[in-house]
């Protein structure tokens, strides 16, 4: 009777455990960061235990504390230096002049007045050049940067909850060795015991090249960007605040790249809103241009290639599907997590599913 139902049995097993996992997602996000810092981490916990002085030899427990605390030395140096940078350019752009930027402007804003046949916005009773200073204001001024970093130390509660959370997890993690693993194969019936190590066998290794690959796409791409940006003339403060945005949004498919150019081109304009707008904005809003696209190319043809070869093994069009699909349901944390998420679906397919052709055909490449 039991085995009659098996496949029931664990297609409900699994969207219970799914309900269960999307009730507890905050839980789940500090697991999930954790489990990444570990894997990270084990490597260097693992070196540090080989090392003796004479008979003396590093704890495990006090090695995963030191990496605990190397990783956090690390996240606080790396906001230490672009927070000033951020706060630097912020300042650069509440000291614009709007009457200098609309004098740059001239040119497109005469155009816009002949195609509109018109001096005036519609509705308005305000000249072009009035209703764009305005706005030009409104968007430069200096409170609703206050307010956004209001907002950001109105929930500092939550961020601190968070650190505490994600360092007590790791430090066991790093400390217990494989310690999820011995959870999960602990909680499993007997007679699945070995497909169930075969899974996170799998899900181990694929996941790890996909960490590696990402970790390589962005640092290669903030590269590249400060490089190409840097050698059209863009200021090196300015350029490494772009890069680093850049390099960060690339990670959610399909859409981040977009928002990076949009980013990137009009924190460099506005860098450089003294130059003439014919002379100079628009050469070098055609040369930032060339640089992100050139990037893109890079980015299609030699990192994503490698990244998903080796973790995903699945026909683009499945991506971009599962991508599309993860996006609706859950947004832009969805895009970012579809794919690792659909390799962990398709490997448990595989060992529980495998009699159905389409699971086959989906998982014939892992």
């Amino acid at each position: 009777m039991i085995q009659k139902y098996r496949t029931f049995f664990i297609i409900a097993g699994l969207v219970i455990s799914g309900i269960f996992l999307w009730y507890f997602r905050s839980i789940v996000a500090y697991i999930v960061v954790s489990a990444v810092f570990a894997v990270i981490g084990s490597p260097l916990v693992q070196l540090l235990t080989r090392i003796k002085v004479r008979k003396f030899a590093i704890p495990r427990s006090l090695a995963s504390a030191l990496v605990l605390v190397f990783f956090w030395l690390v996240i606080i140096g790396f906001f230490s230096f672009f927070i000033p940078l951020i706060a630097s350019e912020a300042n650069k752009f509440s000291e614009i002049d709007v009457n200098a930027v609309l004098k740059s402007f001239e040119g497109p804003i005469a155009k816009i007045k002949e195609f509109a046949g018109g001096t005036s916005i519609a509705g308005e009773e305000k000249s072009l050049e009035q209703y764009l200073a305005e706005k030009f204001t409104s968007i430069l001024n200096i409170s609703y940067l206050s307010n956004f970093f209001g907002a950001i130390a109105g929930i500092l509660g939550d961020i601190f909850i968070a650190i505490f959370s994600i360092s007590f997890i790791t430090f066991f993690l790093l400390k217990g060795d494989h310690i999820l693993r011995k959870a999960v194969i602990t909680m499993v019936p007997t007679d699945v015991e070995e497909k169930v190590i075969h899974i996170l066998d799998s899900i181990d290794k694929l996941l790890k090249r996909y960490l590696i690959g990402i970790i390589i796409q962005v640092s290669m791409i903030m590269l590249l960007a400060t490089i190409g940006l840097f050698i059209v003339g863009i200021d090196f403060s300015t350029v490494l605040l772009i890069a680093l945005f850049v390099g960060i949004i690339n990670v959610i498919p399909y859409v981040g790249p977009i928002i990076g150019i949009l980013f990137g081109l009009v924190i460099g304009v506005a860098a450089n809103i003294d130059l003439p707008f014919y002379s100079g904005i628009l050469p070098l809003m055609g040369w930032m241009l060339v640089v992100f696209i050139i990037i893109q190319v890079i980015d299609n043809v030699f990192f994503q290639p490698l990244i998903y070869g080796s973790s995903v093994k699945a026909h683009p069009l499945e991506i971009f599907l599962v991508i599309m699909m993860a996006g609706s349901f859950a947004g832009i944390t969805g895009m970012v997590l579809a794919i690792p998420s659909y390799t962990i679906i398709r490997i448990i397919a595989k060992e529980f599913f495998n009699k159905f052709k389409v699971v086959k055909k989906l998982t014939e490449n892992i």
